[in-house]
């Protein structure tokens, strides 16, 4: 077969989620396929972070403003190649191609009422362009794929689609993250310079509930004999100190430590450095982090909605992610209780085997091959 895969962001230096999904499933595909065709359909960028193999072919072509890729260049380029299929890796998709297309949908948060508005530029204009295209991109899929068992119900209840048109596959974490002997205190130092502390991703996206989260570190800090430091990732220092001041908690400023990017090699060090890993969403499709911190041995605090409980587990710790009060009361149980916190490190480092890259492009191939 001949199967071209949309990854257009994966040569951007500083990727994230969907990227890392494509390109780790794209590699393991490349290991385990040696009889299919495959054209990986990418921009330009700096991070070369994929090779040709013989039956791999890297196609690069610009402009790289998004929309304009997708709806006019890439189906430019498909119709160059005529693929068989083309399988769409990050929500949206050419509104007009000929080519059986597979769609991987993470979620349809974007069809959803938001619980407030980004502050990010950058995430709003993706937040309409797939409001304004993906209800019309669904009605063209031969196949949609998600990431989790809880997903793939509210995609199908919300969208009105048939068994056979929806299916979800697990993601995996990368075999980088693990647990280390002792992490490298340069590379923390680089983002933070205590030697114990919190850590939590909490950009300006709503859903992941950094406002909430905040007042939860306060409750944490006055009532904690250690006041351990927070480190949040993915968020600039001037937004941090708006929402302080609006949520009239400027004097956490000290124990606060934010960064815009932490580079994904140096990710295993920030885990592993990490007393506890906060992952105190409203609403999540999948989840990685929570796999890449339990395979550091970090435990994880995590919210008790959407997929969070099905990808952490039954043994898992959770926490209402409304419920500032609630997140703060397992932040010190993690604390004060030592046999809690050991139990959770053995669990983590079980819990995140069950799910890894190899099984996950074993799933899309199936997927592929079934269009022979």
């Amino acid at each position: 077969m001949k199967i071209a895969i949309e990854a257009q962001r994966i040569f951007r230096k500083n990727k994230h989620g969907m990227d890392f999904v494509a390109l780790e499933s794209i590699k393991e595909l490349q290991r385990i396929d040696k009889e299919n065709e495959y054209y990986i359909l990418v921009a330009p960028g700096d991070d070369i972070c994929l090779e040709e193999t013989a039956n791999f072919h890297i196609v690069k072509f610009g402009p790289p403003f998004y929309p304009v890729w997708e709806q006019i260049s890439l189906p430019r380029m498909l119709r160059k190649i005529k693929p068989d299929i083309l399988h769409c890796t990050s929500n949206t998709a050419p509104l007009f191609c000929e080519i059986p297309l597979v769609l991987t949908l993470h979620d349809i948060i974007f069809l959803e009422p938001r619980s407030g508005k980004s502050k990010s530029l950058y995430q709003n204009m993706g937040w309409y362009y797939r409001k304004l295209f993906v209800p019309r991109i669904i009605k063209k899929c031969r196949k949609i794929i998600t990431v989790s068992a809880f997903e793939s119900e509210r995609i199908k209840r919300f969208l009105n689609l048939s068994e056979e048109k929806i299916t979800y596959i697990y993601n995996g974490y990368n075999s980088h993250f693990k647990k280390l002997k002792s992490p490298d205190r340069k590379i923390i130092s680089k983002y933070i310079r205590t030697e114990e502390y919190i850590f939590f991703l909490g950009n300006t996206d709503p859903k992941k509930n950094l406002e909430r989260t905040l007042h939860a570190y306060a409750i944490y800090h006055k009532e904690s004999e250690s006041k351990l430091p927070l480190l949040i990732a993915d968020l600039d220092e001037n937004i941090l100190d708006s929402v302080l001041r609006k949520n009239s908690l400027a004097e956490l400023r000290n124990d606060i430590t934010c960064v815009r990017y932490i580079e994904n090699k140096d990710l295993t060090h920030i885990y592993n450095g990490a007393s506890i890993f906060l992952y105190t969403s409203l609403r999540e499709s999948f989840g990685i982090p929570m796999l890449e911190s339990m395979a550091c041995g970090t435990p994880v605090i995590a919210g008790n909605t959407s997929s969070m409980p099905e990808i952490l587990g039954v043994k898992g710790i959770f926490a209402d992610p409304y419920n500032p009060d609630e997140i703060a009361s397992k932040m010190l149980l993690l604390e004060k209780n030592k046999k809690i916190y050991s139990d959770q490190i053995e669990y983590g480092l079980e819990r995140c085997e069950e799910f890894s890259w190899e099984e996950t492009a074993k799933g899309l191939r199936e997927i592929y091959v079934s269009f022979k």
